[in-house]
């Protein structure tokens, strides 16, 4: 790797997050949420229903059947309120998809595909769906509750404390839907999904931790044993469970260095880990290590974020789209990416044991790779557009004045390639000029 230095981590303090690719994963699926919701709401009826159980019970052991006989005239009331809204749970449900539908045809039609997962994780449209869901399900139990015998002696149950949740329900729907509308309509706009993006980013770098700058010593010396294939279907890799494989490799008394990089497609057959200084730990052992699906997540993978925000600003400027301003928020967002790993150690992470030995090493994208994903793409469509050209330009001033000496030749070459680029596609020497002058708004 060069100059690039290496992260170490140990298996110690990263115990607490051991299940972190569950809990990622989890987030990354719509379904989880709300099957727990309609769960929750089985079990909260259930509770509420013994409870009424036993106040009818109570009231009749004590012979109190005038106040039975307010309970089920009280009751009688609200039975109309929750048959309408057992009804109308289920057209609210529906007006809820439709809105997050069109949301995510407009994010996917005018940004990237990629952006849809930002909808997919909120937390704003789990929860209102799954209140939404939790409410209809709740209202049709209750409904099962109410009994047509008059007679209050030989009452069993009155839906009291049910109708009062029902209704606390409702209002907590009133409440999300309010929410939630005003959130996907942020989502809809550029600036809070570029913002969601980069924070998305900002987060994985700190789980990552600061580590330590490394020698080349501390790679491991060990000859290579041998490899474990990935057996299952192709896809990318999503993370690996970084505790799991520490403690095997501890337990082997090897070292085990994961093959791919975060985000690649791996085939079937294809080795994934490669086993240093001993024999190769048994298949049951790795089972659960390492993540394979369809599409990248932000959970272990440090280009994504880059990856998306130049996949927008790409978009924004085909010529269907026609939006620099939208590029440009892009660009903001890339130059603050770089920023903020511009003094990080990059290049391999080291996973420790608690003793300090190294058990698993990865392969991260190094500084010339991270400029190169943020700016080749957005710099060669950014030409002809001189609001472009002038923040890439003084982007790369910011990151020059951040970066150490040896991590400014990536940015010093592509200064110079645009600034080739727009005098050969700039005939006019005052537009030339204009157009290679740094300025952070890039237009005002």
């Amino acid at each position: 790797m060069g100059n690039e230095g290496q992260i170490s981590h140990t298996d110690g303090p990263r115990r607490p997050k051991a299940f972190s690719p569950l809990r990622e994963h989890l987030r990354d699926t719509f379904w989880f949420a709300p099957m727990a919701g309609l769960v929750g709401a089985f079990l909260l009826w259930w509770a509420a229903s013994s409870l009424d159980h036993e106040i009818i019970a109570s009231l009749q052991r004590e012979h109190a059947y005038t106040e039975v006989r307010e309970l089920v005239s009280l009751t009688e009331d609200t039975k109309v309120i929750v048959t309408t809204i057992s009804s109308a749970m289920l057209t609210f449900i529906g007006v809820v998809f439709s809105i997050s539908l069109v949301a995510l045809q407009m994010a996917s039609g005018q940004r990237t595909p990629r952006v849809v997962r930002i909808f997919i994780r909120s937390r704003i449209s789990k929860l209102t769906f799954t209140v939404f869901l939790a409410t209809f399900l709740f209202s049709l139990l209750v409904l099962t509750s109410y009994e047509s015998e008059p007679n209050p002696r030989q009452v069993t149950s009155v839906p009291v404390v049910q109708s009062l949740l029902t209704l606390m329900l409702v209002g907590l729907s009133l409440v999300l839907f309010v929410v939630y509308v005003s959130a996907t309509l942020r989502l809809m706009q550029v600036g809070p999904v570029v913002d969601r993006i980069t924070q998305e980013t900002l987060r994985m770098l700190a789980r990552q931790g600061t580590g330590a700058e490394g020698t080349g010593s501390e790679v491991p010396s060990a000859p290579e044993t041998g490899r474990v294939a990935h057996e299952g279907r192709a896809g990318v890799v999503l993370d690996v469970h970084v505790a799991r494989l520490v403690r095997v490799a501890r337990r082997h008394g090897v070292v085990l260095r994961l093959i791919p990089r975060i985000g690649d497609f791996v085939l079937p057959g294809t080795p994934v880990l490669a086993v240093h200084g001993g024999t190769v730990p048994p298949r049951r052992a790795l089972r659960y290590t390492v993540s394979v699906g369809r599409e990248r997540t932000f959970h272990q993978d440090l280009g994504l974020g880059l990856r998306q925000l130049s996949d927008i600003a790409l978009r924004a400027l085909s010529p269907g789209v026609n939006d620099p301003t939208t590029a440009l928020q892009c660009l903001d967002r890339i130059v603050q990416i770089l920023a903020a790993v511009a003094r990080r150690p990059l290049g391999t992470v080291h996973h420790r044991d608690r003793r300090g030995a190294v058990r698993l090493t990865q392969s991260i994208p190094d500084w010339t790779a991270l400029v190169d994903l943020g700016l080749t793409e957005v710099r060669a469509a950014a030409v002809h557009s001189p609001q472009l050209t002038r923040r890439i330009l003084a982007g790369i001033e910011d990151l020059l004045l951040l970066a150490p000496q040896g991590r400014q030749e990536p940015l010093l070459r592509h200064r110079t390639l645009l600034l080739q680029a727009i005098a050969r596609a700039v005939p006019a020497a005052a537009d030339r000029r204009f157009a290679s002058s740094p300025d952070r708004q890039g237009i005002g």
